[in-house]
């Protein structure tokens, strides 16, 4: 955790100490500086806001947690729904069972959470119906792949899925967490979000007067 000199004197470079939830925002800034990305405040924000979760599931967050994340937020679109909780049941005798409780924002009435549950022929099946039924978009998963972007057991795992949602466009999305289902789930809704910015942009805005 401490450092008892200055990895400088020695011919070795800046601090590579990983970084853990006690960390502070400037430290995830002065990080990200030293890796190279280039962020707004308002980058980091949302970047530290993640960070702080994934801090709370593992011991020490990596470069490579950060780039994650980094990546993530990059490919991010304004979010229609975003994941707000997510429940699994599954086991060699239980039908797999997720209940998911999503945040529509926007709303007539403002921000509003919604909350269903699914059942599949898996946990991240179950999950994916859940989150159809909440947002009345029926997806069919053509493509889905999971990479561990860092290291240990509580490493972070990003999943990519593309899914056709009907139009015969496959569209991709992204999600990373240290839990496989939640990240497969995180991955489909940042699909989801897109196929909803898709459809708006296709719908013409009806002429002023």
């Amino acid at each position: 955790t401490y450092e008892i000199m200055d990895p400088q004197e020695v011919g070795w470079g800046k601090t590579e100490l990983p970084l853990t939830k006690h960390s502070g925002r400037a430290a995830v800034a002065v990080r990200l500086k030293h890796l190279g990305f280039k962020m707004t405040d308002a980058d980091v924000t949302a970047i530290f806001a993640r960070f702080k979760e994934i801090g709370d599931k593992k011991k020490f967050v990596y470069d490579d947690d950060l780039a994650a994340l980094v990546e993530g937020h990059i490919t991010v679109v304004p979010e229609t729904w975003s994941l707000d909780y997510l429940g699994v049941t599954s086991g060699s005798q239980l039908v797999p069972t997720a209940t998911v409780r999503l945040k529509k924002v926007g709303g007539k009435k403002g921000d509003e959470l919604f909350q269903d549950a699914g059942i599949g022929d898996g946990p991240v099946d179950a999950a994916l119906k859940a989150i159809d039924r909440l947002t009345k978009v029926r997806g069919r998963l053509v493509d889905y792949s999971l990479r561990a972007v860092s290291q240990g057991k509580d490493a972070l795992g990003e999943v990519t899925v593309k899914a056709d949602f009907g139009d015969r466009e496959l569209v991709t999305g992204k999600g990373a967490s240290t839990d496989v289902i939640e990240a497969s789930a995180r991955a489909y809704l940042n699909a989801v979000n897109r196929f909803l910015m898709a459809g708006q942009e296709k719908t013409p805005k009806a002429a002023q007067p």
